[in-house]
């Protein structure tokens, strides 16, 4: 059916009510934009593909200054750093952080929610690619991603490192909001994997270069279930008080690493993974070292393109469970389970997630190649091109595998974004109509000086 805006072939721009839709499903998802505006998925997306269209038309002078392509390229980083320790990126916290930037420009800089759109479309941040490994990061941390893989490659080459001692590690924070668990709707968005304060639970998962998964290590703040029934692939440390970033690193390198390289006969290994969190205290260096394994740590923006479990595995999982929970959540809720209870069923669900990808060690050990961590069979990482292609192969797999169901609508998506931005009745007093202005700056100055970035 013909777009009605689009007549005699001319493409009219987005009002700001659509543009600002379009702007949260580029930042979290279509799915949670369609519930968060209450507006069907599919019109959103028809509302993004006609905004593409006019991708290549130059911004109208009138629409005020912009940020530098070298500002611009520091708020894509600022997006990638903030999505690797799974803190929010909104419409508030992007619009703060480039006002910021924007501040040193001389004359002041005009925030729009269409040169917010253009802004995520231009340097791939959309959470919907499938294919981010075929994208360029921003200039900077581009160079400091080739010369880790370059650091990589080299050390595994020199020190003829077995794929069996190749390992990327990595967590997944869950938070569990017991608000949202207590009130009498949205119960299934209680369970989120971006969040600010402390996290429900972390799984750590390890994943090996020869197709292996080592057991995943779960860590909770709170009372553990009574005589747990574990998974044979999910390990359990629990603790009321919880446990400091670096004791959770420490509990993986005492029982996961450890255990594993003792089987390896004094193999020389390598660890990837990322530079957030305390990953490295001298208890970790201590056993890492014992083990003859090098820390191989990713630069800060670059965990989504060289990141082997970033590839496919670790959005996959979040997916698996979220979907678990929201077809349990009411019933959950409404029996008065508790949290303990929760963590009970929430092990068997990663349990079996971890058993759909120990089944499928041929995508794992692609997920290496594709994150260029390993070079390719011709000795060189594979063009950009085709390992967008393989990870978009490797992702469909594993929801096929996963029964995550056929084209949902943001196969990367990140959990819904609580903030008042989002709620229907804030939306309705901010945009009664269709306002004809594409700039709107939303936030008093007061407010921006609130909140430090």
């Amino acid at each position: 059916q013909k777009e009605p805006e689009a007549e005699a072939g001319r493409l009219e721009q987005l009002s700001v009510k659509k543009l600002r839709v379009v702007l949260f499903a580029l930042c979290s998802s279509t799915e949670q934009a369609a519930e968060h505006f209450r507006s069907p998925p599919r019109r959103i997306q028809r509302w993004l593909r006609r905004f593409q269209a006019l991708q290549d038309e130059p911004p109208a002078p009138s629409e005020g200054k912009y940020l530098s392509l070298e500002a611009e390229e520091k708020l894509a980083e600022w997006v990638l750093t903030q999505r690797e320790q799974q803190l929010p990126v909104n419409e508030e916290t992007l619009f703060q952080k480039a006002t910021k930037i924007g501040r040193s420009l001389e004359g002041g800089f005009k925030i729009s929610y269409e040169w917010a759109v253009r802004f995520m479309l231009r340097h791939h941040l959309s959470t919907h690619t499938r294919r981010g490994v075929s994208h360029p990061l921003p200039k900077e941390i581009q160079g400091n991603a080739g010369a880790f893989i370059e650091f990589v490659q080299r050390q595994i080459h020199a020190q003829e490192l077995p794929p069996a001692m190749i390992a990327a590690v990595d967590e997944i924070s869950l938070f569990l909001d017991a608000e949202i668990l207590g009130s009498d709707d949205r119960k299934e968005n209680a369970l989120q994997t971006v969040g600010n304060g402390e996290p429900w639970c972390d799984l750590v998962l390890t994943v090996l270069a020869d197709g292996s998964v080592l057991p995943a290590l779960v860590i909770s703040r709170g009372r553990p279930p009574a005589a747990a029934a574990l998974p044979a692939c999910v390990l359990l440390e629990s603790k009321e008080s919880g446990y400091g970033d670096d004791e959770i690193m420490e509990l993986w390198a005492a029982r996961v690493w450890r255990k594993h390289t003792e089987c390896q006969r004094g193999s020389k290994g390598m660890l990837v993974l990322d530079c957030h969190r305390t990953h490295l205290s001298e208890e970790v260096l201590a056993v890492l070292s014992a083990a003859g394994t090098l820390p191989a740590v990713i630069p800060a923006g670059c965990s989504s393109r060289i990141q082997p479990l970033d590839v496919c595995i670790k959005r996959s999982v979040k997916n698996f469970l979220q979907k678990k929970w929201k077809e349990r959540a009411r019933e959950l809720a409404d029996s008065g389970c508790d949290s303990a209870a929760l963590l009970q069923l929430l092990l068997g669900w990663l349990g079996e997630a971890l058993e759909v990808i120990r089944d499928s060690p041929d995508l794992v050990r692609r997920s290496f190649l594709v994150a260029s961590v390993l070079p390719g069979p011709d000795g060189d990482a594979g063009s950009p091109r085709r390992n967008g292609d393989v990870q978009e192969e490797l992702i469909a797999a594993l929801e096929e595998q996963l029964k995550l169901g056929k084209n949902r609508d943001s196969p990367g998506k990140f959990p819904r974004n609580d903030d008042a931005t989002g709620d229907p009745e804030i939306l309705h007093r901010l945009f009664e109509g269709e306002s004809e202005t594409e700039s709107f700056y939303g936030f008093e100055e007061a407010d921006l000086e609130l909140m430090e970035i």
